[in-house]
């Protein structure tokens, strides 16, 4: 039997057909087309699904289920989608709205806790029993699994790293607080930061990877500013790197997870971004003394994460 696992973001539908080796074989895509009614997106969703068994000349009823990660909060119990900002649903019952067009059984949860999954199941945590996801986009994404099972909480909204506060009475985020992690870690932090470096900096090389444009910068600018020598540039990527490490370590010494990934467009920096992370993380958490650490390592699954987590969401 196969699965089936959709990544519903807010300009693609992704779908993936999982065999039970956690490989995707077979895949759809369309746009989502937002604004639009759920009961419109589901039915793309379902052809999107059509798409990937066509392609791989499999019938629907060689699939089991059909697994979603959707941006927002789940309530697993009921199968609604609580509240998703950029979709514009507000308890919107995606579980029996889907298995009325599909005719499978259909399970939901967010879309960074199901690449938590998948990272945990086939990617960087593989073996493992307990895994913390980090995904630096324009947010601070994040999931977490212990015994390969999704950290709910009891309100099916736990795992929400990047809103907890790092420097209190710091920027204010749209959750509503200030101070929260991702105003600081995100590749939009990292950006903001980057153009303020910038404008302080008339004569950095970051000017003109940017192409002389304040607009034209993006997660990479510091970074490859950096690489060749340039003193802003480092001093960016030295204080966000110091941010990223407080909440890192935060997790850690909450939770002291065997795998820590990182993912995301940041976290394909890899070593250049992970090896000073780790001698900051190495310095702050409370467990430096103890034989078995935490690994600090990169994502392995890039955006198949979630496609892969959410199919495997009825185990």
């Amino acid at each position: 039997m196969y699965r089936v696992g959709v990544d519903l973001g807010g300009t693609n539908i992704a779908v993936g057909l999982v065999d039970k080796n956690y490989k995707i074989i077979s895949r759809g895509k369309v746009k989502t087309n937002l604004p639009r009614p759920a009961e419109e997106i589901f039915k793309d969703i379902s052809k999107a699904i059509d798409q990937a068994l066509k392609k791989a000349n499999i019938d629907i009823s060689q699939v089991k289920s059909i697994g979603v990660g959707t941006p927002g909060s789940v309530n697993k119990e009921n199968g609604n989608i609580e509240f998703a900002n950029n979709l514009n649903f507000f308890n919107v019952p995606a579980k029996k709205m889907l298995e009325e067009i599909i005719k499978k059984p259909v399970y939901l949860d967010n879309d960074a806790n199901c690449a938590a999954l998948g990272e945990a199941f086939a990617g960087a945590g593989k073996g493992v029993k307990s895994l913390v996801a980090v995904t630096l986009g324009t947010g601070v994404g994040s999931g977490i699994i212990i015994d390969g099972k999704i950290v709910s909480g009891v309100n099916h909204a736990a795992g929400e790293m990047g809103h907890m506060v790092i420097v209190v009475d710091g920027e204010p985020c749209n959750c509503g607080r200030c101070g929260c992690w991702e105003k600081y870690s995100s590749a939009s932090a990292l950006v903001s930061q980057t153009k303020s470096a910038m404008r302080k900096n008339q004569d950095s090389l970051m000017w003109k990877l940017a192409d002389n444009s304040i607009h034209r910068v993006t997660g990479r600018t510091a970074f490859d500013a950096m690489r060749s020598g340039d003193k802003a540039g480092s001093e960016v990527v030295k204080k966000y790197v110091h941010y990223l490490a407080a909440g890192i370590t935060n997790i850690i010494n909450a939770l002291q997870p065997q795998v820590l990934c990182i993912g995301g467009g940041i976290g394909n920096e890899g070593e250049t971004l992970l090896a000073p992370l780790r001698r900051h993380v190495e310095h702050e958490r409370y467990s430096m003394h103890a034989v078995k650490q935490t690994e600090i390592c990169q994502a392995v699954l890039g955006n198949d994460a979630g496609i892969i987590g959410a199919a495997l969401l009825d185990y």
